[in-house]
C-alpha cells in the first residue's frame, strides 16, 4: 500500500500517460499497481476477459512491436521496468471502463486522481503543442500539424458517444440518458433488470414505441405499468433474467451500454458508451430478439 500512496497523486499519474496512435493512453502494469490489483496485470486481464464486450479498441489495445521499443525507451529513461511481453494500454475511457470490472478498495479513489491526470495532460499538451509535435514525430514518424492537433483533440467529438459520470452528477446523467432516448425515431428496447418507476418518468415524454426488458421479480409493479398505459400507452413489459448489463436500443440497430441501473444514476461513478463493433451488435440484436 505504500507505494499505491507514494504513486497515487496527479504528478505523478501525469507521467505514467503516453501518447501511442495518437491516443493518450496508460500501461496496463501501471493500472495494476494504482488500483492495488494483488496479482499485478494478471487480474486487469482477468477482468477485461469477463467483460470483454465492455473494452472495444478504442478503449484498449495492445502494442506492436515497434510502439512497445519506442515506449519502452521513454519508460526505462524514466527508471522504471516494463514487462518483456507486448504490453495493453487503455485510453481515457478503456481506464474509465476498468475501474467499473475492478473490485479493489483503492478502485474508485484512485479513478477520479486518473480522470483528474487526463485532463491536466490535455491542457498540458494544448499549452504546449509545438514542443509535443517536436517529439511526437521523433517516435511516431512525421504528421503534419493540424492531423496532430485533431487526434489530441479528438476525445472531445468522442464524448457525445462515450462519456463518464462521477457520483452526485445526477441531472447530468438523468439528461444524458433522455437525450440518447430521443435518437430514436420508432422504437426503443432499454434492458434494465432493477428498473423501477424512474424509467417511466424518462419514457413519458417520448412519443415512440418502449419495450423495457427487467427481471422476473421486477421493481415495477402491475398497477404501476396498468396506471402509466392507461395515460402513456407506449410501453412493453418482457420479463427475462438473462441479462446482468444495461443497454439502451434505439431503431434495432444503434445500442448504448450503460454501466448502471437507470434508478441509481448518479449515485456512483460509471459510464456510457456506443457499441460499434458489428459482430458484439449483431450477438446482442439476436439474444433480445429471441425474447421480443
Amino acid at each position: 500500500m505504500n507505494e499505491i500512496i507514494e504513486i497515487s497523486s496527479t504528478e505523478k499519474i501525469k507521467s505514467m500517460i503516453y501518447i501511442v496512435r495518437g491516443k493518450q493512453v496508460m500501461l496496463d502494469s501501471d493500472l495494476a499497481k494504482l488500483y492495488n490489483c494483488k496479482n499485478g496485470t494478471k487480474t486487469i486481464n482477468l477482468a477485461v476477459k469477463r467483460h470483454i464486450n465492455r473494452f472495444p479498441e478504442r478503449f484498449m489495445f495492445q502494442l506492436s512491436e515497434e510502439e512497445y521499443d519506442n515506449l519502452r525507451f521513454q519508460v526505462e529513461t524514466a527508471n522504471r521496468n516494463m514487462s518483456r511481453t507486448l504490453p495493453y494500454v487503455f485510453t481515457e475511457q478503456g481506464v474509465a471502463m476498468l475501474s467499473s470490472v475492478l473490485r479493489t478498495d483503492v478502485a474508485e479513489d484512485i479513478s477520479i486522481k486518473i480522470m483528474d491526470a487526463f485532463v491536466a495532460m490535455r491542457h498540458y499538451l494544448y499549452e504546449n503543442k509545438d514542443i509535443y509535435l517536436t517529439l511526437n514525430n521523433i517516435n511516431n514518424k512525421i504528421i503534419d500539424h493540424d492531423d496532430k492537433l485533431k487526434l489530441i483533440f479528438s476525445k472531445f467529438e468522442e464524448k457525445k458517444k462515450d462519456e463518464i459520470y462521477f457520483a452526485g452528477q445526477i441531472y447530468d446523467a438523468y439528461s444524458k440518458i433522455k437525450d440518447i432516448l430521443k435518437e430514436a425515431k420508432k422504437d426503443i428496447v432499454i434492458i434494465d433488470a432493477y428498473a423501477d418507476k424512474t424509467v417511466l418518468d424518462i419514457i413519458k415524454d417520448i412519443n415512440d414505441n418502449v419495450t423495457l426488458i427487467v427481471k422476473t421479480k421486477t421493481l415495477l409493479s402491475n398497477l404501476d405499468i396498468s396506471k402509466y398505459n392507461s395515460q402513456y400507452n407506449n410501453l412493453t413489459i418482457k420479463y427475462n433474467d438473462s441479462f446482468h448489463d444495461r443497454y439502451f436500443i434505439l431503431d434495432n440497430n444503434k445500442i448504448y451500454h450503460c454501466g448502471t441501473s437507470i434508478n441509481r444514476i448518479g449515485s456512483k461513478t460509471f459510464s456510457i458508451n456506443i457499441i460499434e463493433d458489428n459482430i458484439i451488435k449483431n450477438a446482442l440484436l439476436t439474444e433480445v430478439n429471441k425474447i421480443l
